[in-house]
C-alpha cells in the first residue's frame, strides 16, 4: 500500500526544454561539453560551490558575459501547467499521502522559477509537500543511492510504501533497487495528474 509520494520538479511540474541551454551555449560560443564542465554542473547542483564561482567559471573559461550565461542557463525552463498544481493541491487535501519533493535543482534556477512564478505561486506549491528537498540544499544530487536513503531515513519512510517519480530513468533505476516503487514518467505523452489511475494506487 502506498503511503508516501516523492515527486521530482522537473518535467513532472514544471515543463523543461532540455535542449535549449545546450542551443543557447553554443550560440555564445561553448560548442562542446567537457567532463570539467560536467564536474562544475555536478558541483554546482550539489551545492559544493556558489552561483559567483559557477557564472565565474563559464566567464573565465569562454569569455562569457556573465548575464547572457545566466540567460543561457535558465533557457531550460519553462512554463508551468496550473491543472498540475490543481491536482497537487487536491492530493495533499485529502490527507491520503506524505508528499515530499526531491529534485536536482541549483540555485540559478530556483531563483529564475521564484522571480518567474512570484513568491505566492511558488509558496502555495512548496506548502503541498512535508519536505521540499533540492539537491543544492542538501549536497546530494539524483542518482547517487544517498539522496534516496537520506529521504528515507530522514522521514522513517519505508521504501515498498513509498513511489517516487522522476522524468530520468537512472534517477527511478536507482529508486527502484531500493526497493521504492516508481515511474518513469515520459513528459511528451504522460502527465503527473494520471497518478493516482496507476495500478499501484489501487491495492
Amino acid at each position: 500500500m502506498i503511503k508516501n509520494i516523492i515527486f521530482d520538479f522537473g518535467d513532472v511540474f514544471i515543463n523543461l526544454d532540455k535542449q535549449a541551454t545546450y542551443v543557447a551555449l553554443a550560440k555564445l560560443g561553448v560548442n562542446e561539453v567537457s567532463e570539467s564542465m560536467m564536474q562544475v554542473y555536478y558541483d554546482y547542483e550539489m551545492g559544493l560551490m556558489t552561483t559567483e564561482e559557477f557564472v565565474g567559471y563559464f566567464h573565465n573559461e569562454f569569455k562569457i558575459d556573465k548575464e547572457a550565461l545566466i540567460d543561457a542557463w535558465n533557457a531550460i525552463l519553462l512554463d508551468f501547467p496550473l491543472h498540475r498544481l490543481k491536482f497537487l493541491k487536491e492530493l495533499a487535501d485529502s490527507k491520503k499521502y506524505r508528499l515530499f519533493l526531491l529534485s536536482n535543482t541549483n540555485d540559478l534556477h530556483i531563483s529564475w522559477i521564484q522571480e518567474n512564478w512570484g513568491d505566492a505561486l511558488y509558496n502555495e506549491f512548496k506548502s503541498c509537500y512535508e519536505q521540499f528537498y533540492l539537491s543544492h540544499e542538501i549536497n546530494l544530487r539524483k542518482p547517487n543511492d544517498n539522496i534516496y536513503e537520506f529521504v528515507l531515513n530522514e522521514n522513517q519512510l519505508v521504501a515498498e510504501q513509498t513511489f517516487f517519480i522522476d522524468d530520468t530513468k537512472e534517477n527511478t533505476d536507482t529508486a527502484k533497487k531500493l526497493g521504492i516503487k516508481v515511474w518513469n514518467i515520459d513528459p511528451a505523452n504522460e502527465d503527473v495528474v494520471g497518478l493516482l489511475s496507476r495500478e499501484e494506487f489501487s491495492l
